[in-house]
């Protein structure tokens, strides 16, 4: 197991999950032979409260995974969503395995509130790389189709417009789903067929977390009915305030894309692009200093340096955690402009 540049430090597995063994006070969500039960309160010892009251920074902490495997499964999921729901056990390794090794993610979704319904067996590969945004939806007889189904858009009926997938999983933490639940049911998308509950999406003192695909933008700490992200969105645009960062882009662009957003006013969801990022040295230790540079309007070359830091104190990063750990935090030290080159000949 590993963990990724920026992010929270939690262990992830192939299929979305942490490893480890099922709490015993696990909600129901945890469990496939009990019936549901609540998740518990929202209270101070949360994760996402903590997390609020300190201001913790989500900035650079989306996924570096840009493809994903969605698969309708109502019904309560483990920890290991895939591995411990009603998905035929079987399958589930396989189809594991084969994501790992095609770096896409896989996710479980259901519709806001249906979580002990049939399931329609519907199914999506989706794709947030640029120039390639695109989600697809299938639908399957039965779950051993997807370990030889084609992950790349060739089959399945294109959406139209963005889809947004709210963390509701509560079999991995509690807040995702104190604070994503309502999310879910009250995010005003233009269609119901465009927002479904999702599996762990990572960083969950960010709940109520949020993904827009096909574009790959991850939200946290989304507040409301989270209107103001649908709006942007609706707009071509980003919600800074609550961004987290775009899957697939490197933790330093991510952190250098936000802060280049904020001084700039680019808020487009294709502005400001890598071109590239070098890595500088620090004069402190534990620090990581890297030089990004962005594509600017009209051409010219946006540079930024943005510095990572361990915080100084230690915290509990989920709510399971049983030992506190540090987090890395970003910081912006740059920013410059350089003009386009120019023309030869």
């Amino acid at each position: 197991m590993a963990t990724r540049p920026g992010n929270t430090g939690e262990p992830t597995d192939p299929v979305g999950g942490v490893t480890g063994p099922l709490p015993p006070e696990a909600d129901d969500f945890c469990r496939t032979d009990l019936p549901a039960r609540p998740p518990g309160r929202l209270d101070g010892t949360r994760c996402s409260v903590q997390a609020l009251a300190r201001a913790d920074s989500g900035i650079a902490t989306a996924s570096p995974v840009s493809r994903w495997l969605l698969i309708e499964q109502p019904g309560p999921w483990g920890r290991q969503a895939l591995l411990q729901s009603r998905f035929d056990a079987a399958v589930a390794p396989l189809l594991a395995e084969r994501a790992d090794r095609e770096g896409v993610r896989v996710l479980l979704v259901r519709r806001p509130g249906d979580r002990l319904a049939d399931s329609g067996r519907r199914w999506a590969y989706a794709d947030s790389r640029p120039g390639r945004e695109g989600l697809w939806w299938s639908v399957r007889s039965a779950d051993d189709e997807l370990v030889t189904a084609p992950w790349d858009g060739s089959v399945g009926e294109r959406a139209h417009g963005d889809t947004y997938l709210v963390c509701t999983h509560g079999g991995h933490d509690a807040c995702c789903a104190l604070r994503g639940r309502p999310l879910a049911r009250a995010l005003p998308t233009p269609g119901p067929a465009d927002v479904w509950e999702c599996s762990h999406l990572g960083g969950d003192r960010f709940a109520a977390n949020l993904l827009v695909l096909p574009h790959g933008f991850y939200y946290g700490q989304v507040p409301g009915d989270g209107g103001l992200v649908v709006s942007a969105h609706a707009r071509g645009q980003v919600a800074l305030p609550w961004l987290r960062g775009r899957a697939g882009v490197a933790a330093p662009a991510q952190a250098a894309q936000h802060h280049a957003r904020e001084e700039l006013g680019l808020l487009g969801v294709d502005d400001l692009p890598p071109l590239g990022v070098t890595r500088l040295d620090s004069p402190d230790v534990g620090a990581e200093r890297w030089e990004v540079t962005l594509a600017g309007p009209a051409g010219a070359a946006v540079v930024v340096v943005v510095e990572s830091r361990p915080s100084p104190e230690t915290v509990h990063l989920t709510c399971q955690a049983t030992r506190p750990g540090r987090v890395r935090t970003w910081h912006h030290l740059s920013l410059s402009t350089r003009p386009p080159a120019p023309a030869v000949g």
